[in-house]
């Protein structure tokens, strides 16, 4: 009996698997985009985001200054990634702030750039993010870019 007992806690110890949380969940979203922007790997890059998600960028215009907002195609935006060399792209963010109700998140996260291994530009990215059955798609994204005060 004694065996018995020992032999049920050791199962039930060893398989125990601690669940994912919703912010896991969402992080792992935007790990596998940065992943699949260093691979150059269109597919996995289109597989991060809804079907009508929204890719923009706020910063100044390089002739006046002035802020402007650039939008961007999501299947462009993989196919240029997919183009440059494997490991060019290296996006490197820290996770801020996560918000999340029900199906919906946001996702604050400052970055920095590299491309072929020389710091480029860093800024902040903002998600919206949308879970669709089991899985956190990105809906939008914008993001912010400068060259300085990226300490």
């Amino acid at each position: 009996m004694k065996h018995l007992f020992l032999f049920a806690a050791l199962i039930g110890s060893s398989t125990t698997v601690k669940a994912q949380t919703a912010e896991d969940s969402i992080k792992l979203t935007i790990i596998k985009l940065f992943d699949a922007m260093k691979a150059g790997d269109a597919a996995m890059i289109r597989s991060a985001f809804t079907d009508s998600a929204i890719l923009q960028s706020v910063g100044p215009d390089r002739k006046t200054g002035k802020v402007q907002i650039e939008n961007e195609v999501v299947s462009d935006f993989a196919e240029f990634v997919s183009k440059q060399p494997k490991g060019a792209a290296d996006e490197q963010i820290t996770f801020d702030v996560i918000k999340i109700d029900g199906p919906l998140a946001m996702v604050w996260a400052p970055y920095k750039f590299f491309f072929k291994g020389v710091f480029s530009h860093c800024g902040v990215d903002s998600f919206q993010m949308v879970k669709l059955g089991n899985e956190w798609k990105i809906q939008y994204l914008i993001d912010t870019r400068r060259t300085k005060g990226c300490e």
